[in-house]
Parts: C-alpha cells; structure tokens; sequence
C-alpha cells in the first residue's frame, strides 16, 4: 500500500525568455510523485507508541511509590532494628574473642610466673621478664597457697584507701568471676593467679547498649520528626479547606441575603421569612466559624454563661421534645479569655453528640464551675455511654458510631480547644447504659 503525492501534469508551467528569439516551447515535465510507504508511517507510530507505554509505566510505578511513601516510616524502623541487632551482635562477638585473647595472655603470664620460681642461677630470664612485663592493661593478683598476697599489678590504689583492703576485694570479686588461674610448684606449694578484665574490654562490654541507645534515640527523633510531618501536613489541609469552605459559603450566602430582602419588600406580612432571616444569619455565623478556624482566632474576655446559654438554646430548638435540658452556673460573669463563635461551636457539637447518645430521649445537665485560674464546663447525659477503651478514639477525625455521620464533630471540638485555646476537652466518666460526661477546660 502507498502514499501518492503528486502535481497534476495540466498545471505545469511553459517557461519561454520573451527577450529571446521565438522558440518552439518546450513543456516542462511533471515531477514524479513522492511516494511514502505506509509501513514507514505505521513503523514511527509504533516507536511512538512504544514510548508511550514506556513513560506510562514509569509514571505509573512513580505514583504508586509516592502512594506507598507513607510506608518509609515502617522502612525506617525495621531498618533500625536491623541496625542494633546488627551491632549488638558484632559488639558481643568482639567481646568474646577479647575475653579469648586476654584469658589467653594471663595463660602465658601465669606460666611465665611459674618459669620465674623455678628458675634456678642458669636459666635465661629474659623472655619470663619480657613476658611478665608486658602486661600493662589486665590487673592481676598474685597469692600463694596461704591466701597472701604475694605480687599484684595495674590495679589502682585510691588515696587515702589501705592498699590490703583494696586488692583483698578486688580478689573476692574475681573469684566470684572465676577468673582464677591455679599453678603448682612441686608438693603441696602453689600459687594462684586471680585476673580481672581490662578497661578496654569492661568499655567494649558497655558500648552495644551504648550503641541500642544511641539507635532507640535515632527511631525516636525519626518517629517525631515523621509524626511532626504528618501534623503539620493535616493542619494545612484543614485549614485550607476550612478557608475554602468559608469562601464557598460566602457567595450563596450573599445571594440568599439579597433574595430575602426581595420576599420582605414583596411579601411583608409573611411568616416565613423571618425564620428565612434567621436561617441565612446561622449560615453567616457558620462561614464566619470556618473562617476562624482557616486563620489564628483572637481571643476576648467574654461571659462563658452567655456563650452555654447561647448554645443550649440553638440546640434545644432543634431538638426532640423527649431531650430535656438544665443548666447550672455560679453567679455571673464568668470571664474567659475565648474566641466566642469557636467556643460556641464546640458547646453545639458536644450537646448535638449527646442527643445522638440518648436516641432523641432523655436529660442533658450543663454545669459551669471554675477554679482559681481555670473554667468548667461539664456536659451530661442520659445516653448508653462510652466504653473505656474508647475514652480518647471519640475524638478522633472519622470515628463514630453512628450509621450516618462524618465523626467530626468532637475532633473539631478538641481541635478548638485544645490547639486554638490550649485547653482541655475529655471525657470526665462514663458508664454503659447510664450517660456520659464531657468536660471542658478553659483558662480565664
């Protein structure tokens, strides 16, 4: 099969010199046609092709790495592990080949002592002496049969210590090692060697938990530094999406706003419209708590009494007529250093989490207490409680028990008040089929 592109031979041109003497014209002849393979076509498309899949698949493995990077972390700690096993295991074996080496040496020295009391006016002493000489790192006691103390070396004396009572412990000591080398000298005479370790090998014995430490200590930066990582990477998509959805809210909020005032003008006796009023006024206060959130939120001294009261009564409108709710307070003002919306939100969600708890049925107690420097807030209910085990997974982003819901609500209660107030939100008591009682800790 072949590509034809080609002129048409009608449209080629006469070339003729007017200056020149009238010639008979010579028509040009048509080029032949350029003429391209199929195959050659169909031979780059597959190289494109090929290329194609090629860059895919590395994209593909590239994105399923970055998928897959949160397991480094496991990496990091099995490499650790590996790493002070690792040197646990050589630091052992050098050890036991220094006790080797050093038990053989005072095999030899305790030789070369036996050489140097047998030795008689011929014999050579110069290689017992180097030996009994050399050694310069291993205390050693030396007693006769009678427990004596007959010679001792490279044990140290401390100033104002008696030098017998120093090396008799130190000789206890290494008994109690069996470190202890016996040579007899003819009939009933002996002498024994009584040898401890080095400096070197008693530093050699420490440095592998020295070295666990130092790992323990590098998993524990790593574990932090990741966990920062991750807290710091959650905080700014929650920010971002809080500020995301206070803008998102913004415009319908403004359209509803200008809707409503159009219904007033045309419709001024109607009912409805100022529960609309009300309605668009709560979805204000809604963005403007989002919008809180997506930035640091001021604080002002404000009546925490207010703020419950405030709660309790957007809550209990929307509540069953079953809930039945009571407050208790000391005598007002209570002020609190606090970011009212936020707090407000809090005391909202924590009451609507009870509701949920009792089924729609049952009495909800707020008490406000406070102390010197702190206010409490402590909410009550009837409901079937929580278990122990999940005292603190209540306030983790995704966890309910409810058929339907997000189980954010308490995760974004203790985000407000314990990151934006640095205070307190945790579950007081609790028992199985009684209620449960949420504590709020601020500070005035």
């Amino acid at each position: 099969m072949f590509l034809f592109i080609a002129r048409d031979p009608k449209d080629s041109i006469d070339l003729v010199d007017s200056k020149a003497p009238e010639a008979p014209a010579r028509p040009v002849k048509p080029r032949a046609p350029f003429i391209v393979p199929s195959a050659l076509i169909q031979y780059f498309y597959n190289i494109l092709i090929f290329f194609t899949f090629i860059f895919k698949t590395k994209l593909n493995v590239a994105m399923q790495w970055f998928k897959n990077f949160k397991n480094i972390k496991y990496l990091l700690i099995v490499l650790a592990a590996l790493i002070a096993v690792g040197s646990l295991y050589v630091s052992n074996a050098l050890t036991s080949e220094l006790k080797k080496e050093e038990l053989n040496k005072m095999q030899v020295w305790a030789e070369a002592m036996r050489s140097l009391n047998s030795a008689d006016d011929n014999t050579d002493l110069n290689l017992v002496l180097a030996v009994l000489s050399g050694n310069e790192i291993i205390p050693v006691v030396v007693l006769d049969s009678k427990g004596a103390i007959n010679n001792s070396r490279n044990i140290e004396i401390p100033e104002g210590k008696d030098s017998l009572t120093v090396l008799m412990t130190r000789v206890a000591q290494m008994r109690a090692d069996d470190h202890i080398i016996r040579i007899d000298t003819g009939g009933e005479e002996f002498f024994e060697v009584c040898y401890d370790d080095s400096v070197l090998l008693q530093q050699l014995s420490y440095y592998p938990y020295v070295q666990l430490l130092v790992v323990l200590l590098f998993f524990l930066v790593c574990f932090v530094a990741i966990l920062s990582s991750k807290r710091a990477e959650q905080n700014r998509v929650w920010v971002g999406l809080s500020k995301e959805t206070a803008h998102q809210l913004g415009t319908p909020i403004s359209s509803l706003m200008a809707w409503t005032e159009v219904l007033k003008e045309k419709y001024p006796a109607d009912e409805l419209i100022p529960e609309m009023e009300h309605d668009v006024a709560r979805l204000q206060r809604v963005a403007e708590r989002f919008s809180k959130i997506g930035s640091k939120p001021e604080a002002t001294a404000e009546d925490i009494i207010d703020i419950v009261e405030r709660a309790v009564e957007y809550v209990k409108r929307r509540s069953p007529a079953q809930v039945k709710y009571e407050v208790v307070f000391p005598k007002r003002p209570l002020l609190v250093r606090m970011n009212a919306p936020l707090i407000e939100w809090v005391m909202e969600n924590v009451c609507k989490n009870a509701v949920d708890a009792m089924n729609g049925a049952g009495n909800i107690t707020i008490t406000v207490s406070q102390d010197n420097d702190k206010a409490f807030v402590d909410i009550a209910d009837t409901g079937k409680g929580i278990a122990k085990s999940c005292h603190k997974r209540v306030f983790e982003p995704g966890y309910t028990t409810k058929k339907r819901g997000w189980g954010l609500g308490l995760s974004l209660a203790k985000r407000i008040v314990e990151q934006y107030h640095k205070g307190k939100i945790f579950v007081k008591n609790s028992t199985l089929g009684k209620g449960t009682t949420f504590r709020i800790e601020l500070r005035k």
